[in-house]
């Protein structure tokens, strides 16, 4: 009994360091048991006898303090001695929360071998001699059970609920819980209860109740971990899903080990129940962003190169200009786009945005409700405003400080009518031909949009109306006879 070696436990996510202390402890002669995380650490004590735990402070998921409270939790391990390693500069306050969680010392980094050798010796042989004394009180329990059997039945009674105890926070995202191999009984903690959404008062555990509240293609994944138990295997770790009696889904990882007698058959299978909703759907949204945009890259590289291949001009400075200033009424509503998170953009930024630099003359009139326009809605839209303003700066109302631009929408029946109309400027000649911004224009509004763009090159002034379905698309012709009243009444105005 002396020599009888010990298990400890080291616990670090870090190989090189597990592998650092096992050389140091290596000449102690005991069991040296790795764990690289504090499930695994867990999964561990739930088979294992342990003498002393050696666990880092600094761990993802679970850290040293976390590890220590679970432990200490449990009846069975409120003896078993802690030994924090920690690489920061411990305080005070930090040492007295980690005597709190039940660490009986500290070892600071880098590690002394000589200082961590002696430690977990003198723990070794405290444990040790603990042993012993179990032992020999075990011994004397035998007598006086067999004399009585009232007593045996409640030692019995009184050992079996220990191992009961759930080893998990019941802080509503761990749970821990027993199944007896024999005679299929169930113990839940309150976090299990918790996990899975129901009451204990008014749920009965049983495999047939558990099963209706797992997903369905996860239920031939219970069958197949009880498969692998009869076959000999010792632990089990999955994901899975629950459907909670209100109707939401939760995701979860269980990690079960199964308790053998003496004679290699299994008794019992206790797990840990995790709650990772939140991880998995944080992960949902980093690969939905992802896709996001790479799409939005994508579509703002395909624009940037039909601005490019498709603009023409006389010399390269006109050339240049041009494709500047189309790629930066692109830039501008991107911006706005990106500060409401790609949720929409609000038409009158989106025009204050286009005609911020010639609103300065007070030659500008806006009028309209607020409308929020989907993404794509206000990519096309911008573009087509720029083209408007460009040309109305080079040759149209704004090119003059006697002109006027009235910028006017609305919405109806899900379509928005924006009018452009000017006023005051030279003398507009009807194009004999299409320009690339026209053309642009009426091919983005009636192609990318399902709606429609008309010109009306007056004398006194160009009036432009856009007709753009918000919801869905409708008919050309539609949209025409719709708003053809508004056409006119502009004309009535003009004149």
């Amino acid at each position: 009994m002396d020599h009888e070696k010990v298990n400890i436990l080291l616990v670090d996510d870090q190989p090189a360091k597990l592998l650092a202390y096992e050389v140091i402890l290596k000449d102690l002669g005991e069991n040296l048991v790795a764990a690289a995380s504090g499930r695994e650490a867990l999964e561990i004590l739930l088979k294992t006898e342990i003498a002393v735990i050696l666990v880092d402070v600094c761990m993802p998921e679970l850290d040293g303090f976390e590890l220590a409270a679970m432990i200490r939790d449990h009846p069975r391990f409120q003896k078993t001695s802690m030994i924090f390693i920690s690489a920061i500069q411990v305080s005070d306050f930090d040492r007295l929360r980690g005597y709190e969680m039940g660490a009986v010392d500290y070892v600071p980094v880098p590690v002394v071998p000589e200082v961590l050798r002696a430690k977990v010796r003198i723990f070794a042989e405290l444990y040790r001699k603990t042993r012993q004394l179990e032992h020999l009180n075990a011994e004397l329990e035998d007598r006086v059970r067999a004399r009585t059997a009232e007593l045996e039945e409640s030692t019995a009674r009184l050992i079996e609920s220990e191992q009961r105890r759930s080893m998990a926070l019941a802080a509503g995202r761990m749970g821990s819980w027993d199944w007896d191999w024999d005679n299929g009984d169930w113990m839940w903690d309150e976090g299990q209860y918790r996990i899975f959404g129901v009451e204990p008062q008014q749920f009965e555990v049983n495999s047939a109740n558990i099963r209706t509240l797992l997903h369905p293609d996860d239920v031939e994944d219970l069958r197949r971990m009880i498969e692998e138990f009869a076959k000999g295997a010792q632990s089990h770790e999955a994901e899975f899903r629950i459907h909670r009696p209100d109707g939401e889904m939760r995701w979860c990882v269980g990690t079960a080990a199964a308790t053998l007698d003496k004679n290699g058959r299994i008794v019992r299978v206790s797990g840990v129940t995790v709650d990772i909703t939140d991880r998995k759907r944080a992960e949902e949204r980093q690969n939905l962003l992802t896709r996001e945009v790479d799409h939005r890259a994508k579509n703002a590289l395909a624009l940037a190169q039909s601005i490019v291949r498709l603009t023409r001009a006389d010399n390269v400075k006109t050339y240049v200009n041009a494709v500047e200033g189309r790629i930066n009424a692109l830039a501008r509503v991107h911006t706005i786009l990106s500060l409401s998170s790609w949720q929409g953009a609000e038409i009158s930024k989106l025009v204050d945005e286009e005609i911020a630099a010639y609103s300065m003359g007070g030659q500008i009139r806006l009028s309209g409700s607020e409308v929020q326009l989907q993404p794509a809605t206000a990519q096309t839209l911008a573009l087509a405003l720029h083209e408007l303003i460009t040309n109305s700066a080079k040759y149209g109302a704004l090119s003059t400080l006697s002109g006027h631009l009235s910028i006017e929408w609305d919405v109806e029946d899900d379509v928005l009518a924006l009018i452009w109309e000017e006023t005051g400027g030279p003398q507009v000649q009807p194009p004999t031909s299409r320009g690339f911004g026209t053309r642009s224009l009426m091919t983005s509004v009636e192609s990318q949009l399902g709606g429609q763009a008309l010109f009306d090159w007056r004398a006194e002034g160009l009036i432009c109306r856009l007709l753009i379905p918000l919801a869905r698309k409708k008919p050309i012709a539609e949209l025409h006879d719709r708003h053809g009243a508004a056409a006119n009444l502009s004309r009535q105005r003009a004149s």
